[in-house]
């Protein structure tokens, strides 16, 4: 009876992780790319699409991002949306591409970006801790119900503690690397 609950958790567990490192890869590093910028929504033709869906994006050196959209018409829409994201770029439109310049990071820049990481990660906690609580909550009522025995819910209880601290790891290990890569550019 434990091991579904457990085999249940571990998904939305990975999940989690890889909506962290998602929003990681969005954070800003010395070097253009295009993870930057693909996830931004732009209303195209009435309805949210991504970026990355409406436009082909480039990075043709360092400091540069090149979003080349494939219907000449969302042009501005896609400039709308990327002022609208707030992401301290220097953005020009030449009536064919849009063209996104980076701006040298700053060690302020830098320091901010690794705590906006540090915050990403310690929201992407909060939810392991959610469904950590939401499991040992099954794991009390199955024993409440006689389904387990007492030893099980100690089990359990530990089970749900080394998953909750090996994801905990890897939060961990992908905030340490995502810090390590803003500090090296």
């Amino acid at each position: 009876m434990l091991q579904p609950i457990l085999n249940k958790l571990r998904p939305k567990m990975e999940e989690v992780i890889g909506l962290l490192q998602d929003d990681l890869r969005s954070i800003r590093t010395g070097k253009a790319s295009s993870s930057l910028v693909e996830n931004i929504q732009v209303s195209y033709y009435g309805s949210q699409m991504p970026l990355k869906q409406t436009a082909n994006i480039t990075t043709p050196d360092a400091t540069l991002i090149v979003v080349q959209p494939w219907d000449a018409n969302a042009l501005g829409d896609i400039e709308v949306a990327i002022r609208n994201a707030n992401l301290g770029l220097g953005i020009t439109n030449d009536g064919r591409v849009v063209r996104l310049v980076l701006p040298p990071m700053t060690e302020e820049r830098r320091l901010d970006f690794i705590k906006i990481a540090h915050q990403k990660a310690e929201s992407a906690r909060i939810v392991l801790r959610n469904l950590r609580k939401e499991s040992w909550e099954e794991v009390q009522k199955l024993e409440k119900a006689g389904s387990l025995t007492e030893d099980d819910r100690y089990r359990g209880e530990e089970e749900l503690n080394k998953i909750i601290e090996s994801f905990n790891k890897k939060i961990q290990d992908a905030v340490e690397l995502k810090e390590k890569e803003l500090k090296s550019f």
